[in-house]
C-alpha cells in the first residue's frame, strides 16, 4: 500500500521493525527540507514574513493533531520530544504534586521502560506504591484482573494502549470507565496505537495520552502530550525559559502564558512539528481503519506462513495488532536478526525495553516483527524462504 511514497524502499529493503520507528514518505521529507531551505525562522519570535509563516505552520500542525485525535481544544495538545518525554512530564509535572505516600499506581509487567522507570523514581522519591495488574495466560489485561487489582489507595492506572512485545490491544474504553467510577486517573501510552488505530480522546474520556511522531511516518525528536483541559491547571512545566511567559520583573514577579505555551519554553523542534503535521495528514488520507485492517491481514498471513516452520515459536498469535514476537529453536534472537539482515530483512531482537515481561514469559530475548501499511505479503514470503533455508544453523554458526 503506497510503497512508491517511500524512497528508502527502492533499496532492496524489507523493513519489519515499525514498532521501533517507521519509514518516512517523501512528502514528509519535503516538508522538513522546505522549512530548512525556503523559510527558516524561529517560531513566535519575529514580525517578518518567514517568521509569520513558521508561526502559521506551527499552529496548523497543532490543529491537525487536535483533529486527528479528536481533542476538544488545541490547549490540550503539547509538543514534546517523544513519548518518553511526555510520560516524564505526566509523572513529574502532574502526579508528583498530586500523589501522597502509599498512594498506588497500577501498571503491568509488559509496559515499556518509559512507562515504568518514571514511576519507580517517584516511588523512591515520594513513597508511592507501584503495583501490577495480573496478566492472563495470553499475557493480556482483563477487566476482571483490573477489578481485583484496584484498592481504595489506587489513584492512577498507567498502561500502554498496545504493548510493544505482545501487541495486545487493551480494552481502554472499559478500563477508563472503571477507573473513573473509582475516581482514578488514567495515563495511556499511545506510542504503538496512535500510528495504527483511529483514536477519539473525547469518546474514550482520556485523561492523558502520549505518542511519538517517528512511529507514525513523522520525524524523530517530536512527540505529543495530550492532557484533558480540566487537568491542565495542575500540570506544572518542567522547563522554564523564553516563550512561556508574558512578563517578568527583577524582583522575580512573573506572569506565565496558559497552555500550550506554558509547556513549550525555548525553541522547539520546529521542523519536527511541521513534519509531524504533514505525516498526520498523510495517514488521515490513507484512513486509520484501513491501515489497521491491512496490518491484521498481514499478521494473519505471516502467522500462517511461520507455522510452516516447526522450529518457530510464536508468543502472541492472537493479539489484534501487526506485532509478532517469536523465537527460532536453537538460535539466539540477535543471531537470527543478523542472519535475516544478510538478506536485507530488518527485524528487532532483544528485550524490546520490556525487561520485566521477559521474566514473566521466562525468555530473556525474542525476535519481533512489526508491520505497517507499506509492507506486503510478498515480503513475508521472502522472509519465510530465508527462514526455511535447510542450512540455517550452519550459516549462523
Amino acid at each position: 500500500m503506497h510503497r512508491e511514497d517511500f524512497p528508502i524502499l527502492k533499496n532492496d529493503l524489507i523493513y519489519f521493525d515499525n514498532g521501533a520507528t517507521s519509514l518516512k514518505p517523501q512528502r514528509v521529507v519535503d516538508a522538513i527540507v522546505d522549512y530548512y531551505t525556503k523559510y527558516t525562522a524561529n517560531a513566535h519570535r519575529g514580525d517578518y514574513d518567514n517568521s509569520i509563516k513558521v508561526d502559521e505552520k506551527y499552529a496548523n500542525s497543532r490543529k491537525i493533531i487536535k483533529d486527528f485525535i479528536h481533542a476538544k481544544s488545541t490547549k490540550e495538545i503539547i509538543f514534546t520530544s517523544g513519548t518518553t518525554d511526555s510520560l516524564n512530564r505526566i509523572v513529574f509535572g502532574y502526579f508528583e504534586n498530586q500523589l501522597q505516600e502509599n498512594d498506588e499506581v497500577l501498571v503491568t509487567v509488559s509496559e515499556h521502560a518509559s512507562n515504568l522507570l518514571p514511576w519507580f523514581e517517584l516511588e523512591d522519591k515520594k513513597g508511592i506504591k507501584v503495583r501490577y495488574i495480573e496478566l492472563d495466560s495470553n499475557y493480556e489485561v482483563t477487566i476482571e484482573n483490573l477489578k481485583q487489582a484496584i484498592t481504595p489507595r489506587t489513584k492512577v492506572i498507567s498502561l500502554a494502549h498496545i504493548t510493544n512485545v505482545i501487541g495486545d490491544v487493551r480494552p481502554i474504553e472499559e478500563i477508563i470507565k472503571m477507573a473513573h467510577q473509582n475516581h482514578i486517573l488514567c495515563v495511556i501510552d499511545g506510542a504503538q496505537s496512535v500510528p495504527h488505530l483511529p483514536i477519539d480522546v473525547q469518546k474514550l474520556d482520556l485523561d492523558f495520552l502520549t505518542f511519538s511522531g517517528h512511529k507514525m511516518c513523522g520525524p524523530t525528536g517530536i512527540g505529543v502530550l495530550y492532557v484533558k483541559e480540566d487537568l491542565l491547571p495542575d500540570l506544572k512545566p518542567l522547563t522554564y525559559g523564553g516563550g512561556m511567559n508574558a512578563s517578568f520583573a527583577p524582583n522575580g514577579e512573573r506572569l506565565y502564558h496558559a497552555s500550550p505555551d506554558l509547556y513549550e519554553a525555548g525553541t522547539q523542534n520546529i521542523a519536527g512539528i511541521i513534519g509531524l503535521g504533514e505525516a498526520v495528514q498523510y495517514l488521515e488520507q490513507l484512513g486509520m481503519d484501513r491501515i489497521h485492517q491491512y496490518e491484521l491481514e498481514l499478521k494473519e498471513y505471516a502467522v500462517k506462513r511461520m507455522k510452516e516452520i516447526p522450529q518457530i515459536t510464536i508468543y502472541n498469535e492472537h493479539s489484534q495488532s501487526g506485532i509478532i514476537s517469536f523465537n527460532y529453536e536453537g538460535i539466539f534472537a540477535q543471531d537470527l536478526a543478523i542472519y535475516l539482515n544478510r538478506s536485507h530483512i530488518s527485524i528487532r531482537s532483544g528485550s524490546h525495553c520490556a525487561k520485566i515481561l521477559n521474566q514473566e514469559i521466562g525468555i530473556k530475548n525474542t525476535c519481533r516483527i512489526s508491520f505497517y501499511f507499506y509492507n506486503t505479503k510478498e515480503e513475508i514470503d521472502r522472509m519465510i524462504e530465508v527462514l526455511k533455508n535447510p542450512h540455517i544453523y550452519e550459516e549462523i554458526i
